[in-house]
C-alpha cells in the first residue's frame, strides 16, 4: 500500500465520523497524523454537548443547588481530596513600608514542613481602621511569583484603598522552586514545566497539581482569619492567568470567599480544545468533561456569590469562550434572583493582568467587601524588588532545614500506597486482580471488546516472505496501519509486534522482527494510536520532555480515560483479529512491544492470557513508583493512569504473568537504563 493510498483510505474511514459530528465542523480530509487528536476532540465535544443539554434542563433553583454540591464533591474527589489541617506555624520574617501601605513578609506551613511564602499588604493610612477586609491574591505563571510587578501592583492598589492583600507563591515559582541544584538555583526554570512534572506523579496517585495550589490557598485564608486585624468574614480572591485558574478553583470550593475575580483564564472547553489546547497539569481535572464541568461551572458552583470574570479581547484564552461562560453563569444567577452579582470586564488588550483589569478587580472587591462602590484608579507605585519580597533568608524554601517539596509529598504518598496495595494483592485470586486492573483502566469487559476489522489489504512478496499491508479499525475510531510479514515456509506461530518508532521502521530495519520471521513466525507489525502513521506533529505539550502524544493524552484525561486504556483496547482487539485469522483458533499469539508501548502491551497480556501466550517487553518502564521517585520524567504523560497506584504498580503485573514475560533493558522514568 503506497503512502498516498494509505492517506486516502484513512480519510475515507474518518470522513463519515466528521460528517456526523455536530460540533465543531470538521474538515473534509484529516491527515493521518491528526486522526488521534480528531477522535479525542470529537469525544470531548460530545461530552460537552451532553453537559449543555443538562444545563438547559436544570432551571429549578433546588436542582441547581443539588448540582452545585454534586460538582463540588466530584471536583474534590478528582483532585484526591485534601489533607488534614495541621499547625500553620506562621512566621513574620520581615517588614517594609511604602507611601500609603506596608507589608509583612510571611512564611507558613500548608502541610508539615511544606512551606508557603507570602507577602501581606496592609493599609497604612488613618483613613482605614482594622479589622480590614482581605483578598487572597494567587499568582499566574511568573518565574518570580509574588514579586511580579503587575501582581504586586494589584496588592498595593487594594491596600491603598483599605483592603488587605495576601499574595502567595505557588509551587515551582518565586521562592518555592521545588528542585534545586547544589548551588541553590532551580533545576526547572519554567513554572508550567515544573507544575507538570509534579502533576505526572500526582496523577498516578489520584491527585493533581491543583490540589497543592488549592490547599495552599485555603490555608492562606486560614491564616488571614487567624489575625485580629483582618475581618475573616470579608474575604475575597483574585489572580491572573494561572492565578485565574487557582481563583476559579478556590472560589468554587471554598465558601469563605465572598467575592472573586478570576482574570485571563475563564473561557470554555469548546473553544479551548479547538484553539490552543489543554494547558499545564493543574488546569486539567480528571474526567471533568464526563462529569459535566466546564469553565462556566467554576462560577456556577459558587452562585449567587459575587464574581467578576476579567478577560482580554486578544487573549489566547478565547474571548468568545469567556462570553459563553459569562452568559451561562448569568442565567444561573438570574434564576437565583441576583443577576447583578456576576459580571464581565473585558480589556481590549493581550493576555495579562494589565492596569484596567487590576482596577476592575479592585473596584469589585471594594463594592462587595467594603461596601464602597467607587471607581478607584491605580496611581504610580513604588514597588519592591524580588529580594525585598523574600520571606526566606536566601530566597528559596527548599534551602530551609527539613523542607519538603511537592515531589517529596508525592513520594511519601506512593510509599504509603505500596502497603495498601500489598494487602489488596495478598487477598486476591489472579482473576480478581485482573478484574480490578480492568476497572482501573476503565475498559469494557473483555468479552465485549470486538475483534479489529480489516479495511484494506495489499499483498507483496519479499525475500523474507510474503507481506500484507493491512488497515484495521477498532472502537477507538483510529485506523491502525501495519504490515503482516509471513514466512516462506509453514508458520510456527503468530506475533503481534508493537514498535514505538512505527511498523514501517520495524519491518524495514528491526533485527528482532526479522529473526522472528526467519524462525517461522508470522509477524503483524501494527501502529496503534499515536504511533508511526498516526504520530502527531506540532502537538508537543510545553516541553519535548513530555513527548509528542502528551497533548492528546491530556484530552483523554479530561474525558475520564487514558491513552494507556485506548492503546490496551486496540491491542486486545488486534489480538482477537489475529486469532480469528488463524486456521487454528487456539494457535498461540505472542506479543512484542518496545518503549512507550510496553505499558499497554503489559496490560493486554495480563488481561487476556487466553489470547496472548507470552510477551516480550523491550526497554519497558520498570514501575510507576520509580517515576515518582525520580521526580523528573521524560515521555511519561502518555503512560499515566489516574489513581493507578491506589490499585497496582507495573511490577505487580509482571508477577501476575510469571514465566510468560521476558523483559529486556528496563528503564526508569527518564528513559535511562537500570539494572
Amino acid at each position: 500500500m503506497t503512502q498516498c493510498r494509505l492517506i486516502v483510505t484513512f480519510c475515507l474511514l474518518i470522513f463519515p465520523l466528521a460528517a456526523s459530528a455536530a460540533e465543531p465542523q470538521q474538515p473534509a480530509e484529516i491527515a493521518p497524523r491528526e486522526i488521534v487528536h480528531h477522535q479525542l476532540l470529537t469525544k470531548s465535544q460530545a461530552l460537552l454537548a451532553k453537559r449543555r443539554e443538562a444545563y438547559e434542563d436544570r432551571t429549578n433553583v433546588d436542582d441547581i443547588r443539588t448540582h452545585q454540591q454534586e460538582l463540588k464533591q466530584y471536583f474534590t474527589k478528582a483532585i484526591g481530596g485534601f489533607p488534614d489541617r495541621t499547625p500553620l506555624n506562621p512566621q513574620v520574617t520581615g517588614r517594609a513600608e511604602r507611601a500609603g501601605f506596608r507589608v509583612e513578609k510571611l512564611l507558613y506551613e500548608s502541610r508539615p514542613q511544606h512551606y508557603v511564602t507570602g507577602t501581606l499588604f496592609l493599609p497604612d493610612s488613618n483613613e482605614f481602621t482594622a479589622p480590614y477586609p482581605a483578598v487572597l491574591v494567587v499568582c499566574g505563571h511568573s518565574a518570580n511569583g509574588k514579586a511580579y510587578e503587575g501582581y504586586q501592583a494589584s496588592c498595593a492598589l487594594l491596600a491603598l484603598n483599605g483592603i488587605a492583600a495576601f499574595i502567595i507563591d505557588p509551587i515551582c515559582q518565586g521562592e518555592r522552586k521545588q528542585l534545586l541544584k547544589s548551588d541553590g538555583t532551580p533545576v526547572i526554570a519554567s513554572a508550567t514545566t515544573g507544575h507538570t512534572q509534579v502533576g505526572i506523579g500526582a496523577i498516578l496517585l489520584g491527585w493533581n497539581t491543583a490540589q497543592y495550589e488549592i490547599w495552599d490557598g485555603m490555608r492562606g485564608i486560614d491564616y488571614l482569619q487567624s489575625r485580629s486585624d483582618i475581618d475573616g468574614k470579608r474575604i475575597g480572591c483574585f489572580g491572573n492567568s494561572g492565578g485565574g485558574t487557582q481563583t476559579s478553583y478556590l472560589m468554587a470550593l471554598d465558601d469563605r470567599i465572598v467575592a472573586a475575580a478570576p482574570s485571563c483564564y475563564i473561557t470554555s472547553f469548546e473553544q479551548l480544545l479547538t484553539t490552543i489546547g489543554p494547558q499545564d497539569a493543574e488546569q486539567n481535572i480528571f474526567g471533568q468533561l464526563a462529569a459535566g464541568m466546564n469553565h462556566a461551572d467554576y462560577v456556577i458552583m459558587r452562585a449567587p456569590r459575587p464574581t467578576l470574570i476579567c478577560a482580554a479581547t486578544q487573549d489566547f484564552f478565547d474571548i468568545s469562550g469567556s462570553w459563553d461562560a459569562f452568559r451561562d453563569a448569568k442565567r444561573v444567577y438570574m434564576r437565583f434572583g441576583y443577576g447583578e452579582r456576576v459580571d464581565l470586564a473585558e480589556n481590549d488588550d493581550t493576555h495579562g493582568f494589565k492596569k484596567p483589569l487590576r482596577e476592575a478587580a479592585a473596584r469589585w472587591m471594594l463594592r462587595w467587601l467594603a461596601d464602597r462602590d467607587v471607581a478607584v484608579t491605580e496611581p504610580e507605585l513604588n514597588l519592591f524588588s524580588d529580594e525585598e519580597m523574600w520571606s526566606t533568608p536566601n530566597g528559596q524554601v527548599m534551602l530551609l532545614p527539613g523542607s519538603r517539596s511537592a515531589f517529596d509529598l508525592n513520594l511519601e504518598e506512593a510509599q504509603r500506597l505500596a502497603d495498601v496495595r500489598e494487602k489488596k494483592w495478598s487477598n486476591e485470586t489472579p482473576a480478581q486482580s485482573r478484574e480490578r486492573i480492568r476497572k482501573t483502566l476503565g475498559l469494557s469487559p473483555l468479552n465485549e471488546i470486538a475483534a479489529a476489522q480489516p479495511e484494506d489489504v495489499a499483498e507483496t512478496d519479499s525475500e523474507s516472505g510474503q507481506q500484507e499491508q493491512v488497515l484495521l479499525t477498532t472502537t477507538s475510531g483510529v485506523p491502525l496501519a501495519g504490515t503482516w510479514v509471513k514466512p516462506n515456509g509453514p508458520s510456527m506461530g503468530t506475533t503481534l509486534y508493537l514498535h514505538a518508532d512505527g511498523a514501517n521502521k520495524a519491518v524495514e530495519s528491526d533485527p528482532d522482527l526479522k529473526a522472528l520471521v526467519e524462525g517461522g513466525q508470522s509477524v503483524l507489525a501494527i501502529d496503534i494510536s499515536g504511533i508511526g502513521t498516526t504520530q502527531p506533529e506540532g502537538q508537543r505539550w510545553y516541553s519535548d520532555s513530555f513527548g509528542v502524544n502528551a497533548g492528546n493524552a491530556v484530552i483523554a484525561y479530561l474525558c475520564g480515560t487514558s491513552l494507556v486504556a485506548q492503546r490496551t483496547e486496540e491491542i486486545l482487539a488486534t489480538t482477537r483479529f489475529l486469532r480469528a485469522e488463524e486456521d487454528n483458533a487456539n494457535a498461540p499469539i505472542s506479543l512484542v512491544a518496545t518503549d512507550e508501548l510496553c505499558v499497554p502491551a503489559l496490560h493486554a497480556a495480563v488481561l487476556a492470557p487466553e489470547l496472548i501466550s507470552d510477551v516480550k517487553l523491550i526497554r519497558p518502564l520498570t514501575s510507576w513508583t520509580e517515576v515518582i521517585r525520580g521526580k523528573l520524567t521524560r515521555n511519561q504523560v502518555v503512560n499515566a493512569v489516574h489513581g493507578v497506584l491506589r490499585e497496582y504498580d507495573l511490577p505487580e503485573l509482571v508477577t501476575l504473568l510469571g514465566d510468560t514475560i521476558t523483559i529486556v533493558a528496563p528503564v526508569d522514568g527518564q528513559g535511562n537504563p537500570i539494572n
